[in-house]
């Protein structure tokens, strides 16, 4: 059954670090003025020309955290504006989108609360600078590493790094992305030991992820630590639909549960997998993937083979999107 038949509810999922690319959001900012816009803003909030890193890299520049994370939360709302722009609706990053439910990835739960109503624009986007600045400032401090698990069983790779961890090492679980891909995470030698004894107790692979460093461990406390006084003054809103939080995997719609979410998923694993399935029960057969890229797609169709997904990230997929009615 084609999703636009019966009109179903549909969610909105966005992206996190990881699906930067150069030359994003460059069409879209030569054919959208609200796109422009959306960058525009950006630009005056963080400092600096960031639109131009996006179009243009080089890519060692955006893939850097501190730039990565911002570049890829400003295409998020680019895309929103632009759509809404070439649909006739009004702007307002997605809230006038008839859409029954919002999570994302990591980072993109910061987009997630834009859209949903629950942060605004300008607040958002300094505490994501910020968030990318300490995450960096942590990566640069420690010899970390991260590792996708493919092909085993979630309880089995837990017990594999809890005994390990028994003995020592310095690595936990970072990510349960779908029950095909779970990430760990830790220092360097923490992550080879662990891919070692999975790799010996049954997973098909573990694959070594090209990444600056220990995402979702504790090797990320001093951002903790330091986003923590920012998280703090932040306004947050009850959200204006269901939003699903990474850092228990559930429906969230206290502004306080919120900011607590955020602060620890830092250094606590990002439970995608109990989010899309949260969607999922809402009734939520389809979903757009608003930003760069099309890695949540893959995760989404891991979990639930009949669910459909369109990744929306250029002008060309705004122009051919057909899964909903916006």
């Amino acid at each position: 059954m084609r999703a636009e038949d019966d009109n179903p509810k549909f969610a909105c999922l966005f992206p996190g670090q990881g699906a930067q690319a150069v030359g994003m959001a460059a069409d879209l900012c030569a054919a959208s003025e609200r796109a422009r816009d959306v960058f525009r803003r950006g630009g005056e909030i963080l400092g600096f020309d960031i639109l131009s890193i996006c179009s243009e890299g080089p890519a060692e520049e955006l893939n850097a955290t501190r730039l990565s994370q911002p570049a890829i939360f400003l295409h998020s709302m680019a895309v929103l504006e632009a759509l809404a722009e070439r649909r006739g609706l009004a702007g307002g990053f997605g809230r006038s989108l008839a859409a029954s439910a919002a999570s994302g990835l990591s980072l993109g739960e910061y987009s997630a609360l834009v859209f949903a109503g629950a942060l605004e624009f300008e607040d958002a986007l300094e505490v994501v600078g910020k968030r990318g600045e300490f995450m960096q400032e942590a990566c640069d401090q420690s010899d970390g590493a991260m590792a996708a698990v493919v092909g085993m069983p979630v309880d089995e790779i837990e017990a594999v790094v809890a005994a390990a961890r028994e003995d020592g090492c310095e690595a936990g679980v970072a990510n349960y992305n779908s029950p095909a891909e779970t990430v760990i995470s830790g220092s360097g030698a923490g992550v080879e030991e662990c891919s070692r004894r999975l790799e010996e107790a049954g997973a098909r692979k573990v694959v070594a992820l090209r990444v600056a460093g220990a995402y979702h461990s504790v090797l990320m406390e001093s951002a903790t630590r330091k986003l923590q006084p920012w998280l703090d003054e932040l306004t947050i809103s009850p959200p204006r639909l269901p939003f699903f939080a990474n850092y228990s995997g559930a429906r969230v719609e206290d502004p306080e549960e919120i900011r607590e979410g955020l602060l620890r998923q830092i250094e606590n694993p990002v439970r995608w997998e109990q989010c899309v399935r949260g969607v999922l029960d809402l009734g939520c057969s389809t979903a757009l993937e608003v930003g760069p890229g099309k890695v949540l797609r893959g995760h989404v169709r891991k979990i639930d083979r009949d669910a459909v997904v369109e990744s929306i990230g250029t002008l060309e997929s705004l122009d051919n999107l057909q899964a909903v009615a916006v």
